[in-house]
C-alpha cells in the first residue's frame, strides 16, 4: 500500500502527523484530493474548512481549519492553517451555538467545526 507523511499544523500547535493514504481538504479553487505520489500543488484553504486525513490504519483524522495552505509533494502533505481543531476535540453544543452568530465569518467558523466534529449545521 502507498503512503505518504502528512503534517496538520495551526499557527500554536502540530494538531497530528502521521503516515496516510489519503487526504482531501477544501481550497479556494476547489476541494482536491491527494494520494501518494500525487504532482507538487500548492493550495489556499478556504475560510471554515474542513480537511480529512485517511490514515494507514484506515482511521479518518478529521479537521476544521481556518485559512492557510496545503503543500503536497510526491510523498508528503502539509496543512499549514491559520487555526485549526481536531473534531474530537469540538465542543459540539458551542459551536451550534455560535452558528446563530450574525457576524458571517462566525457562522462560516462553527459550520465547519460542526463538520469536521461529524454533525450537522
Amino acid at each position: 500500500m502507498a503512503e505518504m507523511s502528512v503534517e496538520v499544523v495551526a499557527v500554536e500547535r502540530r494538531l497530528w502527523s502521521g503516515t496516510a493514504q489519503f487526504v482531501v481538504a477544501q481550497t479556494t479553487e476547489g476541494e482536491i484530493g491527494i494520494l501518494p505520489g500525487h504532482e507538487p500543488v500548492l493550495g489556499q484553504l478556504v475560510e471554515g474548512g474542513v480537511v480529512k486525513v485517511t490514515t494507514t490504519d484506515g482511521e479518518t483524522v478529521t479537521a476544521a481549519v481556518h485559512g492557510g495552505f496545503l503543500s503536497a509533494t510526491g510523498g508528503a502533505v502539509s496543512v499549514l492553517a491559520e487555526s485549526a481543531e481536531l473534531g474530537e476535540e469540538i465542543d459540539v453544543e458551542q459551536a451550534r451555538r455560535a452558528v446563530a452568530d450574525e457576524d458571517a465569518a462566525e457562522r462560516a467558523r462553527a459550520s465547519a467545526r460542526l463538520r469536521a466534529a461529524g454533525q450537522s449545521a
